[in-house]
């Protein structure tokens, strides 16, 4: 987990505020402020399809708060905000199909309540600093690769066009009210944490618990690229764009170190594991539907504003990956 001198003087005993941070990529997040000395709090939903999980927690339970609470409690939003030097904004539904089946749903969270925390923020605490999740999905299918971030924004599901929108209310309140906001177009995040349950967030997820199951699992289509960022890399983007001057009103991709085939993944996964096995089979007609295609980031202008690069390989992302789950399996399913 980054913990440099420059993190440490930037984050050491600031009130921090991590919206979803029972999740994968908050819990990780905490982790390391919790490391560098933030007083951190937590606010998340447990709500079971969301990826929240107290066991994200374990080692730093008494060293943060954590207010159970939904972000769509519009109500509650003014105190959660009030007194923090930073938010990292990471409260969401990240199921591509659950936002098909259930727009109001992801509406409510990934556009209204979003909306709803900016205000909040601009009423009760202007100089707040924040950091938005924002996510690939909202590029589409591209027209071309590496995707950067002049690519045109054509989402393929309910939840790319209201993340879409989250994002944009974040860039509108940092241009025209002041509120110092910084937004993060996330890939492919794998690491330690992530949800394995199910593929609500991440199909590596489902791979890998059937793997340490000694269970096939199953690759739809196979040849479609995509790039993997590990979580610690995630992690250390969050905190640069909060910490430095230069993001702030700023997009910016991540990516991983190279791009690779679906099937390439699942090999290389076998292989890591030491055994196991997976079928490729016809990518199913629903899914389809929006499914991107090939996509891997551009994330050189992240890299010359901030330094930040993916510094974990695949195959050591992967690695650490399993080696957390072969111990924490019970914890996950």
């Amino acid at each position: 987990m980054p913990t440099g001198t420059n993190f440490r003087r930037a984050f050491a005993d600031k009130r921090v505020l991590v919206t979803g941070g029972l999740g994968f990529i908050g819990s990780n997040l905490a982790h390391a402020l919790v490391a560098l000395g933030a007083k951190v709090t937590i606010v998340d939903s447990l709500i079971p399809e969301y990826g929240g999980n107290r066991r994200n927690l374990a080692g730093i339970t008494g060293r943060l708060r954590v207010h159970v609470a939904d972000v769509r409690d519009w109500p509650r939003l003014p105190s959660m905000v009030k007194g923090q030097d930073y938010l990292f904004n990471l409260a969401g539904q990240t199921s591509h199909m659950d936002s098909m089946s259930d727009p109001q749903a992801d509406l409510d969270i990934n556009c209204r309540a979003q909306l709803a925390i900016l205000e909040a923020c601009r009423q009760h605490n202007p100089g707040i600093r924040i950091v938005f999740a924002s996510t690939r999905q909202i590029y589409g299918r591209p027209d071309y690769l590496p995707v950067d971030e002049g690519h045109p924004l054509r989402p393929v599901d309910v939840n790319g066009i209201n993340k879409v929108a989250g994002e944009s209310f974040h860039l509108l309140y940092s241009r025209v009210h002041g509120i110092r906001a910084t937004a993060l177009r996330l890939t492919n995040t794998i690491g330690p944490r992530m949800r394995i349950k199910d593929a609500r967030q991440t199909f590596v997820g489902v791979w890998i618990r059937r793997l340490i199951e000694e269970r096939p699992f199953e690759v739809w289509g196979g040849a479609q690229l995509r790039d993997f960022t590990y979580v610690d890399d995630a992690v250390e983007a969050f905190l640069l764009a909060a910490s430095r001057r230069e993001a702030e009103g700023e997009v910016f991709n991540l990516g991983g170190p190279r791009p690779v085939t679906l099937k390439q993944l699942a090999e290389t996964l076998v292989e890591i594991n030491g055994g196991g096995t997976f079928v490729v089979r016809k990518f199913p007609d629903d899914r389809k539907k929006i499914d991107i295609g090939d996509y891997y980031a551009d994330d050189r202008l992240i890299g010359r504003k901030l330094g930040w690069r993916p510094r974990t390989s695949l195959r050591e992302a992967l690695g650490k990956t399993l080696a957390f789950y072969r111990q924490e399996l019970p914890a996950y399913v």
